[in-house]
C-alpha cells in the first residue's frame, strides 16, 4: 500500500483578506510558526490550494492570499469523528499513580467540542466552581487519516496518515474521575482547540521524535516527547482499525506527557483569563487560546 503523498507540506484553513472567504493555503515562508505569527498579529501569507484538505490530487497555485483569521485546518464536517487515547504516556501514568494500560484506552468527543486558534476554550456553567471541577490542560500529537484504514498492520500503519497537527485535550478531572467513561468530561462544547496547521505525513517520517510542550501564563508546565508514548502512532492506528473503518478527515489524539496541572500539589486549574498554548515540533507550531468561564444561565434543551 502505497502511503498517502500531498503537494502540499504544510497546510491552513484561513479567511483571507482578500476574499473574506474560507480558504486553505500553504504558508508562503516554510519555516513560520503560524500560530505564533498570528498571535502576535504578524503578516501571514499563504499560497492558495485548490480543492479540498482531504484530497490528496488538491493543487497548491501560485495565488497568494493574506490570512485574516486563522481557522482549525480542518472543518468539524472534514473530521466527522474525534478518537482519543488516554494514559498513553508512561511519565503521566506515574504521575497519575496508574499502571500502564495493557491496550489503548479509546474515548470520543463530539465534533462540537473542536476549535481553532485564538478561539476561547469557554468553560461551561455547569461545570464551575473551577476549584471543584479542575479544567485541565493536555497538548497532544494528533493523527489525521487519510485514507479508509481498516485491519491495517503496523508496518503499514503510517501509509494511512495524512497529516499531523496539535490538539489540547481540555479535561474536566472531577466528572472524570466520578465515573469510568471520559466522554462527558473531555466532551464540552468549544474545548478541544486543533492546530495551527497540518503537516503533511511525508515531512514527518518517525512521528515519535517530536517535542510537545504546554504553557499557561507564562510558565511551562508540560515539556514532553511522543518518543514517551506507551503505544505508538503505528500501534495506535494498526489497533484502532481492528475490525473498524479509520475515515479520512478522522482525527486520533494520542495522549499526553507529564505535567498535568491535577495531580500538582496543590492542583492547578484553568481559569477565566488564563493565556494558554501548546507547542509542537516538526513544524506544527504553537496553538495559543485564552480561557473563558461561562457567566450564562444557558440551559440544555432535550
Amino acid at each position: 500500500m502505497s502511503p498517502v503523498r500531498t503537494q502540499w507540506t504544510r497546510l491552513i484553513r484561513f479567511v483571507a483578506a482578500e476574499t473574506a472567504q474560507v480558504h486553505i493555503g500553504e504558508p508562503v515562508d516554510p519555516k513560520l510558526d503560524v500560530g505564533l505569527a498570528i498571535h502576535q498579529r504578524k503578516p501571514v501569507k499563504a499560497y492558495e490550494i485548490v480543492g479540498s484538505a482531504l484530497d490528496p490530487k488538491a493543487q497548491v497555485t501560485k495565488n497568494v492570499l493574506t490570512v485574516k483569521e486563522l481557522l482549525a485546518p480542518l472543518s468539524r464536517e472534514e473530521v466527522g469523528l474525534v478518537r482519543c487515547l488516554g494514559l498513553n504516556y508512561a511519565d503521566h501514568a506515574a504521575e497519575a499513580n496508574l499502571a500502564k494500560p495493557a491496550y489503548p484506552v479509546l474515548f470520543y468527543k463530539p465534533v462540537t467540542s473542536l476549535i481553532g486558534p485564538e478561539v476561547p476554550v469557554t468553560i461551561p456553567k455547569h461545570v464551575q466552581p473551577v476549584d471543584k471541577h479542575l479544567p485541565d490542560y493536555e497538548v497532544e500529537l494528533t493523527v489525521v487519516i487519510g485514507k479508509p484504514a481498516k485491519n491495517v498492520s503496523e508496518a503499514e500503519a503510517l501509509d494511512y496518515v495524512l497529516a499531523y497537527t496539535g490538539g489540547n485535550d481540555i479535561s474536566f478531572r472531577y466528572h472524570q474521575m466520578a465515573v469510568s467513561q471520559w466522554n462527558f468530561s473531555k466532551g464540552f462544547d468549544n474545548t478541544t482547540p486543533i492546530g495551527p496547521c497540518l503537516v503533511a505525513a511525508h515531512a514527518i517520517p518517525d512521528p515519535q521524535k517530536l517535542p510537545l510542550k504546554t504553557v499557561v501564563n507564562g510558565k511551562t508546565v508540560q515539556d514532553g516527547t511522543t518518543a514517551d508514548q506507551i503505544f505508538n502512532i503505528r500501534q495506535t492506528i494498526a489497533f484502532l482499525s481492528q475490525g473498524t473503518t479509520l475515515l479520512p478527515g478522522s482525527i486520533i489524539m494520542t495522549g499526553t506527557p507529564k505535567g498535568v496541572g491535577f495531580v500538582k500539589k496543590p492542583p492547578v486549574y484553568l481559569k477565566d483569563g488564563d493565556d494558554m498554548n501548546v507547542w509542537l515540533g516538526g513544524g506544527i507550531g504553537t496553538l495559543v487560546n485564552p480561557v473563558v468561564e461561562e457567566h450564562g444561565n444557558e440551559k440544555a434543551k432535550l
